[in-house]
């Protein structure tokens, strides 16, 4: 029965930061691991701080450890829910505010993953119980489930950045009815629990031999269910239609997960910077002004960078002409 006494207040909608859950899901060789780097290190212009990636794939990840910066974490069998909630809180207690998890697959058929406990489940309940298989399969699934729901409750609850791969292979499902079986093409679907799939704030897929592009409509039922673009996600992926997932895409994801205060403060750096260089007239303004543009390059969106650069250009040509010299701090772009 609810309580009477308790009171539901209400305030101003206003959109606060929102840790991402990006799912990349992909068979072998669609660029996987590679675009998900891509992602965490745009990620990381807004977001700061190390990426760690937790390499499920024998050291796949270290392939790319010439290409990006990230801690490495190793991580071998067992893959069940609790040791991958074991691995994700370690790093995030070190300071982890990204973390790359290839693959999230294993924790669904891996040695020691949920299809193998609850494999055992059968067994232990058949002798517990002296029953069949088909009377323990169901509860069977308790324990790995719960496990499940604890990692994934865990991670949406967690102030932390996650892009999360995932095998994929081709399915088709059997569909009997009139007398007839027909065997239904699905398309790639990720090798997961359906939980964290739908659970994700969004979802890309990758197809075989994609290069890092992504699918953003299929023909395949399947496939349709595993590509998630929301509203506020469409017109990044739209608008780079037939590129592959790079690191402004991962800068624009987290500059909208920074919520509104933050882009608002991000959109006020660009705006004071550019009005500033505006009434620039001498060298000592303009190298102080330098001065703050490299503190604040980071914080700049990457598709304003070229207004401020302009706005710096112009405002050396305006010194140069009117002291007849060229100003000793000279703009180092980065």
């Amino acid at each position: 029965m609810a309580n009477a006494a308790r009171v539901f207040d209400d305030s101003p909608a206003v959109r606060g930061p929102t840790p991402l859950l990006f799912g990349l899901a992909g068979p072998s060789g669609s660029g996987k691991t590679y675009s998900a780097l891509r992602l965490a290190t745009g990620m990381q212009r807004v977001i700061g701080g190390d990426v760690f990636f937790i390499d499920t794939e024998s050291n796949r990840a270290l392939h790319y450890a010439e290409n990006f910066k990230f801690r490495h974490v190793p991580f071998a069998a067992p893959f069940s829910p609790d040791d991958y909630l074991l691995a994700i809180e370690q790093q995030v207690k070190k300071g982890a505010r990204i973390i790359v998890v290839d693959s999230f697959s294993h924790e669904h058929d891996g040695p020691g993953g949920v299809l193998e406990w609850h494999s055992a489940e059968v067994e232990r309940l058949m002798n517990a119980w002296s029953c069949r298989e088909d009377k323990a399969n169901i509860p069977a699934w308790g324990k790995p489930k719960s496990a499940r729901r604890k990692l994934l409750t865990a991670i949406t609850q967690m102030q932390c950045n996650f892009v999360l791969c995932f095998r994929a292979r081709d399915k088709i499902k059997i569909a009997t009815g009139k007398g007839k079986t027909e065997v239904v093409q699905l398309g790639f679907m990720p090798i997961a629990g359906e939980e964290f799939v739908y659970e994700l704030t969004a979802k890309s897929l990758l197809l075989p031999g994609a290069g890092g592009v992504p699918t953003l409509e299929s023909e395949e039922v399947g496939e349709r269910l595993m590509i998630k673009l929301p509203e506020q996600f469409r017109g990044m992926f739209t608008g780079a239609k037939g590129k592959p997932i790079d690191e402004d895409l991962g800068e624009q994801l987290a500059r909208w997960a920074a919520g509104t205060a933050a882009g608002n403060q991000q959109a006020d750096i660009v705006e004071n910077l550019r009005a500033a260089y505006d009434t620039c007239v001498d060298q000592e303004t303009f190298a102080t002004l330098e001065a703050k543009r490299l503190d604040a390059w980071k914080k700049i969106p990457t598709a304003d960078k070229p207004i401020v650069k302009a706005a710096s250009d112009v405002a050396r040509a305006r010194v140069v002409a009117a002291e007849g010299d060229g100003p000793s701090t000279v703009g180092l772009y980065r």
